[in-house]
C-alpha cells in the first residue's frame, strides 16, 4: 500500500489574508507546490489540496480553507478519507513567540495558544505530529496579537521573507527524506 505523508500549511483563505504573518504555513506549501511541481488545486472537506512527490516520498499538500482557528476538522476528515496516520502529519505554522526568521521542529507537544494548532490537536486527539513553527515575532508597538499576526509583514521582513520561506521548504523536505531529528539539528539554531 501507497505510504502517504500529509503536509499541512495553517492560514486563513482569501486575498484579504495572502500576505500576512498567519498565513506563513500558506506560504511554504505554495514554495514545496513550486519547487516540486505539485498543483495544490483539489477541494474536499474544506481543504485545497494535491498529490504528489517529494524526493522518493509520496505526499499531500494541504491548505485548510476553513479559516485558522477551525482548521482541526479538515485536516481530521482528510486524513480519516486518505488513511492518513498522525505520525505521517506535518504542520506548517506561524509562531510569535520564535524572533522573526526562526523555524523550529517539534515532534508533539502542545498547541502553545495557537488557535490552529489547537484546533488540529482537538479534532485528531493527539499531538504526536510533526510541526514546523516559523518565527513571525510579536509585535512592538502593539499588545494586540491578532492585529500582529493578521497584519502584512514589515517592508524590512519582506525583504528577508523569501529566503526564510525557502529554508522553511528545505526544513520540510530534510523531515522527509531524513527525519525530524536530523532536521531539527539541522533547522533549529538561531538565525
Amino acid at each position: 500500500m501507497l505510504h502517504l505523508r500529509l503536509i499541512v500549511g495553517l492560514g486563513n483563505p482569501g486575498p484579504s489574508y495572502e500576505n500576512t504573518r498567519h498565513n506563513a504555513g500558506f506560504m511554504v506549501i505554495d514554495k514545496l507546490a513550486e519547487e516540486f511541481g505539485i498543483s495544490v488545486n483539489k477541494n474536499k472537506f474544506e481543504v485545497r489540496y494535491g498529490r504528489g512527490a517529494i524526493k522518493d516520498q509520496t505526499v499531500m499538500l494541504a491548505k485548510p480553507i476553513a479559516f485558522m482557528n477551525r482548521s482541526g476538522w479538515p485536516v481530521q476528515k482528510l486524513a480519516a478519507y486518505y488513511k492518513i496516520d498522525s505520525k505521517d502529519l506535518v504542520v506548517i505554522h506561524d509562531d510569535i513567540d520564535l524572533a522573526f526568521g526562526r523555524l523550529k521542529i517539534k515532534e508533539k507537544g502542545g498547541h502553545g495558544g495557537h488557535k490552529g494548532l489547537k484546533s488540529i490537536i482537538q479534532a485528531i486527539g493527539e499531538d504526536a505530529f510533526v510541526r514546523l513553527r516559523i518565527g513571525v515575532g510579536r509585535s512592538e508597538t502593539s499588545s494586540n496579537v491578532s492585529d500582529h499576526v493578521l497584519g502584512p509583514f514589515f517592508d524590512d521582513e519582506s525583504k528577508l521573507l523569501d529566503g526564510i520561506l525557502n529554508r522553511a521548504r528545505d526544513a520540510v523536505v530534510t523531515v522527509l527524506t531524513e527525519g525530524p531529528k536530523a532536521a531539527m539539528n539541522r533547522f533549529n539554531e538561531k538565525i
